[in-house]
């Protein structure tokens, strides 16, 4: 698919004469080249010449150059600069440290540095209770990274996956007020890994594992989850299943099937995957079948070194075998957290009656949702340019933001499913559509709501 987005923004300064028609072409030369434009700026002007800034989203980096020659074709005009607006934003990092406190006298700093801030220590020296009320602990929390598995990118390593968990901190204070910092391992070794984060563990209120491969994720999760006293959280996994869960719950209701009546074909048995999967099985949906880049999961398969064991024990009740678009006949439901383009229009038309696609690769779904709305009820993806985003937003700042609150230690199940109802029950009965089965990103209820629900998990252990 080639459509334009934000993420491929340009803004191109442009010289030409002032004639009234000028502006006209550089707009026509943008709208012709099929990008969307979103702004012309005049910045300097005289009688002689006008400087205007040509601002659009494109599709791709080489959809931004063709827009670029295409101005440049405008009679009388001069091209002398492009920027990419996403490298712009994302100059010096997105991230600051900014303090709580002013120092801007003796006394200031009497107590927010020595001698007063010894007593502080001391204090928790003697409680180490007190490190939750007398530092950041009690509102920080850990984005650990070993760039193995960044976005749809791959194994890019620490250094490249620096500006997604910038990005994921940014949305902790954006979302839920929660201070969150970045931290990228220089190591993909499982036990450095769960060393690492378990010696810096004690500044943090909890952790949040990102973008670790699969199956290595589950080991470094299971094994930080024994070791240390507050919540560890893959959100990879559990994000994705939370919010799943969320907008299956609100699908049901358009389609009127029940979940345990369900047959569910997925596409994705890594870390994603096996969380959904594992999630939608607690609410009683027992039939589904996953499939990956080798087909069919199940325990007889000769090649499944890396699919957990709970994939291989726990789905494909019925034994199938074969490709997944002859797994997709007949399905209720289809979850794709995998590659581009693995499923066709043929497939989803063989899907059961009033079918649900959630097609949720980023940036390119597991097939076009316009297609897949041909023949599907109800139609989710991942994107923000299409209904139905099914984004991690929804959920992760909530739940951290009830766990610090609750001073949590652990997350279970049932912290899972409250989340997920929570988001649920942001779309009201009276609002629920096939275009509106989760709430958006912005919504200022979600975060809150999903931090009640955890919470009240959280203090009923």
């Amino acid at each position: 698919m080639a459509n334009n987005s934000p993420g491929y923004a340009i803004t191109l300064r442009v010289e030409l004469s002032p004639d009234s028609s000028s502006t006209a072409g550089l707009a026509q030369a943008v709208i012709d080249s099929g990008a969307a434009l979103t702004a012309l700026d005049v910045v300097e002007s005289s009688h002689e010449r006008m400087v205007v800034d040509v601002t659009c989203d494109t599709s791709d980096p080489d959809h931004a150059e063709s827009v670029t020659a295409a101005i440049a074709k405008v009679p009388g005009a001069t091209v002398r600069k492009v920027s990419d607006r996403t490298f712009l934003l994302h100059l010096g990092g997105k991230l600051e440290v900014n303090p709580k406190v002013p120092l801007r006298t003796r006394d200031d700093l009497s107590r927010a540095y020595t001698p007063g801030v010894a007593r502080i220590c001391m204090a928790i020296a003697e409680n180490p209770e007190d490190a939750r009320r007398l530092t950041i602990k009690r509102n920080t929390v850990a984005v650990v990274t070993d760039g193995s598995a960044v976005l749809g990118l791959g194994n890019i390593g620490p250094a490249a996956a620096l500006p997604v968990m910038e990005g994921k901190a940014a949305l902790f204070k954006r979302f839920a007020d929660v201070d969150a910092w970045p931290v990228c391992l220089d190591t993909q070794d499982v036990d450095e890994i769960v060393r690492t984060v378990q010696i810096l563990a004690p500044q943090y209120g909890g952790i949040n594992l990102e973008d670790i491969s699969a199956p290595r994720c589950f080991e470094v999760e299971a094994r930080l989850r024994e070791l240390l006293d507050i919540p560890v959280f893959h959100d990879d996994q559990h994000g994705t299943a939370i919010v799943v869960l969320a907008a299956l719950t609100n699908a049901l209701k358009i389609v009127k099937k029940k979940p345990e009546d369900l047959r569910i074909v997925m596409s994705g048995a890594g870390a994603a995957g096996t969380a959904i999967a594992q999630l939608l099985s607690e609410t009683g949906m027992k039939d589904i079948t996953a499939y990956d880049s080798r087909g069919a999961v199940h325990p007889d398969r000769e090649d499944s070194e890396s699919t957990s064991q709970w994939m291989l024990e726990n789905t494909n009740p019925r034994g199938v075998t074969g490709t997944l678009g002859e797994g997709l006949a007949g399905a209720d439901v289809f979850i794709g957290v995998s590659a581009p383009n693995v499923i066709t229009e043929t497939d989803v038309a063989s899907m059961a009656k009033d079918s649900i696609v959630f097609a949720l690769a980023n940036p390119d779904p597991e097939i076009d949702p316009v297609i897949a709305a041909k023949h599907a009820a109800v139609v989710a993806t991942g994107r923000s340019d299409y209904p139905n985003q099914i984004n991690n937003v929804l959920a992760f700042p909530g739940i951290f933001r009830g766990l610090l609150d609750a001073s949590s230690s652990k997350i279970t199940t049932e912290t899972l499913l409250a989340a997920a109802n929570a988001i649920a029950s942001c779309v009201d009965d009276a609002q629920v559509n096939a275009s509106f089965i989760v709430p958006s990103v912005f919504d200022p209820r979600v975060a809150p709501a999903v931090a009640k629900a955890v919470q009240a998990v959280a203090n009923a252990k």
